[in-house]
């Protein structure tokens, strides 16, 4: 079984903000394969599918970020998913928005959600999809709760395609596979 998991906000105010970027990258993985987050637990939604045999599921916290941990460890204890069979996908703002960083493993890179995720699963062996957003110009907390515009969401927009073609890859091929395709700059 995989979990692959889309870090984010919940709430209107929150859509379509930097900070969403796993919510809207597992939405549109969710819309290629025609899959609906239709169940609810483990303190958030999230849908069920089989792939060739395996069970994968879809989930997106609804914590909010920085307490996204605690849905990670409730449902990955109770499907018995281990860190090697999960999937983060998250925003980075070390990163330039619209590129990609897939890893196997390393630290969180100050992203808080992913960090609650490493502390309570005590390990930082988890795969990731890091999605750039951008430095910010003045305020980081305004930055990553803003909504790209123009150029920038543009780039973000072919980001998240790219980033759902990841997922697809991956759980086709394997992790490696999806590195090597998408880590990096803009691709179409």
């Amino acid at each position: 079984m995989k979990l692959i998991v889309g870090l984010g906000n919940p709430g209107k105010e929150y859509e379509n903000t930097r900070h969403n970027m796993g919510f809207m990258v597992i939405d549109e993985f969710a819309s290629m394969i025609d899959v609906d987050f239709n169940k609810e637990g483990f303190k958030g939604i999230y849908a069920k599918f089989k792939l060739d045999d395996e069970d994968i599921i879809l989930f997106k916290p609804m914590t909010y970020m920085n307490l996204s941990g605690e849905a990670v460890l409730a449902i990955s204890q109770f499907y018995k998913i281990k860190t090697e069979d999960m999937l983060i996908i998250f925003d980075d703002m070390a990163i330039k928005p619209g590129e990609l960083r897939l890893r196997l493993s390393g630290s969180s890179g100050g992203q808080k959600g992913m960090q609650n995720i490493i502390d309570l699963l005590k390990t930082d062996e988890i795969k990731r999809i890091r999605v750039g957003i951008g430095e910010p110009i003045f305020d980081s907390i305004n930055h990553v709760l803003g909504k790209p515009t123009g150029e920038e969401k543009a780039k973000i927009d072919i980001a998240i395609k790219n980033a759902a073609n990841a997922i697809k890859v991956y759980l086709n091929k394997d992790f490696t596979a999806a590195m090597n395709r998408y880590s990096g700059g803009l691709k179409r």
